[in-house]
């Protein structure tokens, strides 16, 4: 594919990113491209094994590693998760949206695990942050998905999510973000082994995604660049460094936006997802989990309530399915997510291709940027 290159060094050059990976594979056949530096002006060249922060795109390899659970038996999809989360066991949810914190009813139904795979727990964010309770959920426990040192421990982090309201029953809506972190509470738990651990034990290891971690290791930190965001009049201000937030395994191993990775990582993963769970031979997910993972489990109304946070999508487990061809990239059964981090992969089951664009500059929300949209375009021209 032509222009792949081009395209990373314009935005580069006119000053959107400091650097850029991207990658785009059709079956056996891979494109990748590098371009710019790991900081602006300067520092070392972006390179294909560049580590970038994930961000959201960390919600599909954590949906994946519960459903492992579930290929077991060791849990259901109708499965209420309050005997392994006795936190949730009795939540309680704000009697409408914009209601007042103290104005409570209890919650009609228990949570179950397929709640928490299709983020109808009850617990997220809407379109509306200014709602009382997703005030209270965005300011105690979720300031920043890109700052991990700053998240309580589990057990912690779990006890102060029941103290906060449900913002829909469950069932009720999609609501964005705090499932995946639950997910992860989850999994260890009926692991009984940390998330990393467990994580590692049944994704990253069987599919080699030897680069894919919550911290980055002392002889590899040279390889994560620094992280930007947008500040005032559009200048980007440093948010984190290669000595910062991923040099040392966190308290919370957020399975919403924690994992560092490669370009080459998620193709592996999404290789796995593409061949109906298998790898090398070994079975990672059963054919139903990577089913159920790429189909949309959303009604029309809910999806029509997702408002910019998904247009012409639904959701599967982990991450999205484009369900209206809005734009020459959405092509209806695509799969994938994008990160706060500047960060987007997809797969298309229906022709094996794979995209994956890495970059170390924030959006503000999952709405995709222009460098997004023009190497989506690029890529469904072949």
């Amino acid at each position: 594919m032509s222009g792949l290159y081009d395209l990373l060094r314009q935005y580069v050059d006119d000053g959107t990113v400091p650097g850029a990976v991207a990658l785009v594979a059709r079956g056996k056949r891979v494109e990748t491209a590098a371009a710019g530096t790991f900081e602006f002006g300067g520092g070392s060249p972006m390179r294909e094994d560049t580590l970038f922060r994930l961000a959201s795109v960390t919600k599909p390899v954590m949906a994946a590693a519960l459903l492992t659970l579930v290929d077991e038996g060791r849990l259901a999809l109708d499965e209420p998760v309050k005997g392994w989360l006795p936190e949730l066991a009795a939540p309680r949810v704000v009697r409408t949206p914009d209601a007042d914190l103290d104005d409570v009813v209890p919650a009609r139904r228990d949570v179950t695990v397929e709640d928490l795979l299709t983020f109808r727990a009850g617990h997220g964010f809407p379109d509306d942050f200014s709602l009382p309770a997703v005030q209270q959920l965005f300011g105690v426990l979720q300031k920043s998905g890109l700052e991990p040192r700053h998240t309580p421990a589990p057990d912690e982090w779990m006890d102060r999510l029941s103290r906060i309201p449900m913002v829909r029953h469950p069932g009720e809506a999609w609501l964005y973000n705090t499932s995946s972190d639950v997910q992860g509470v989850l999994a260890a738990r009926v692991s009984g082994k940390p998330l990393p651990e467990f994580l590692a034990e049944r994704v990253l290891e069987p599919l080699k995604m030897t680069d894919t971690a919550f911290s980055v290791p002392g002889d590899r930190i040279g390889r994560l660049p620094t992280f930007y965001r947008p500040g005032a009049a559009g200048a980007p201000e440093v948010v984190d460094t290669a000595d910062g937030q991923w040099s040392e395994p966190p308290a919370f191993p957020s399975g919403a936006g924690g994992l560092v990775s490669t370009a080459r990582d998620w193709l592996a993963f999404a290789r796995m997802l593409l061949a109906g769970g298998t790898a090398d031979g070994r079975r990672v997910l059963s054919e139903d989990s990577v089913r159920r993972m790429t189909t949309d489990h959303l009604t029309p109304a809910q999806r029509a309530s997702c408002g910019l946070f998904l247009e012409g999508q639904g959701w599967g487990y982990g991450g999205s399915v484009d369900v209206d061809r809005a734009a020459p990239w959405n092509v209806p059964g695509r799969y994938g997510w994008v990160g706060g981090s500047g960060t987007a992969a997809h797969l298309i089951p229906a022709d094996g291709t794979v995209t994956v664009l890495l970059t170390q500059m924030s959006m503000t929300g999952p709405t995709p940027t222009a460098l997004m949209r023009d190497f989506w375009r690029l890529a469904a021209k072949g």
